[in-house]
């Protein structure tokens, strides 16, 4: 049998990004063979990875990364199971590293950014996230990305903690209007610049509501239009960046329509992502399972 020393151990460490011990045993398994260990190791951390792909992943890290020209960025959401990965080191760069890759490469969907070269590593994005996997015991997976391109303006992003994170494409202005609009974007949480974007199922609810509100209150039929219009605004007040009034605002009036005016600047677009929003985290009731399974036992 082959030697296996702690420089094989080492070499095929920083190949897959995986343990010692399990490199070792690789190691062992294949006679000394690198190759032949490494192929085997990506095996299983892709059948481990298969396994984990079940458990719901709603923690995570929201990461972004804008180009030394701003003129190129991408925003993305990572997740695992638990907070306590969501803090380790390792997943926290691999979420950094993918959303250089997709601002670099411009990946039409996740499936393709997956087969893309990870940046500032070695491998491919989804061979990085399967040897993490392995390393962490956990499901890991790129669940959302959005990447922006400007040639007449720039970019700006904002990273609330870990958890929220904004990109935004802007023209005219400067950086720390930039910035202040992301934050408000992250604080106040609007759904469209303006009202253009805005679902209109939702426009045709709160109209709905409106009007059978003012009918139960016995407001004439004459006005029930009025008073939907009405309503109807200012919902769009509320859910437009346009509309909002700015959250550094002196006067507490000024609106980011106003603020933006006044910078001569426009808003292109936006996207702000939170950790885990959407998903339905599953709550398991582990004494409702021991009590079922007792009685089953019994019966």
């Amino acid at each position: 049998m082959a030697e296996v020393t702690a420089g094989m151990v080492k070499e095929l460490r920083e190949l897959t990004g995986l343990g010692m011990m399990e490199c070792k045993k690789a190691l062992v398994e294949a006679n000394g063979d690198l190759k032949q260990a490494e192929e085997q190791l990506r095996i299983k951390s892709g059948a481990k990875a298969s396994k984990a792909a079940s458990r719901v992943t709603a923690e995570g890290v929201v990461s972004a990364y804008i180009a030394n020209d701003a003129k190129s960025g991408a925003v993305v959401e990572v997740n695992c199971e638990t907070d306590f990965v969501a803090k380790n080191d390792d997943f926290i760069a691999f979420a950094k590293n993918v959303a250089e890759t997709v601002s670099k490469n411009n990946p039409s969907d996740i499936a393709a950014l997956s087969g893309m070269a990870i940046a500032n590593g070695s491998g491919t994005v989804e061979e990085i996230r399967q040897a993490l996997i392995m390393k962490l015991g956990e499901n890991v997976s790129v669940r959302r990305i959005q990447r922006y391109e400007t040639s007449t303006g720039k970019l700006s992003s904002y990273l609330h903690g870990s958890k929220i994170g904004v990109l935004l494409n802007f023209n005219g202005g400067d950086e720390a209007l930039g910035r202040d609009l992301c934050m408000h974007i992250a604080a106040s949480k609007p759904k469209s610049v303006d009202a253009s974007g805005v679902n209109q199922e939702d426009i045709a609810t709160e109209r709905r509501i409106a009007i059978e509100k003012a009918k139960e209150s016995g407001k004439p039929e004459a006005m029930l239009e009025k008073i939907a219009e009405g309503t109807v605004q200012k919902f769009l007040r509320e859910v437009t960046l346009l509309g909002q009034v700015f959250v550094k605002a002196e006067d507490g009036k000024q609106t980011i329509e106003q603020l933006l005016k006044g910078k001569g600047a426009t808003v292109v677009a936006f996207q702000m992502f939170v950790v885990g929003e959407g998903i339905e985290n599953k709550v398991e009731d582990y004494a409702a399972q021991v009590a079922a399974a007792a009685a089953a036992a019994i019966g």
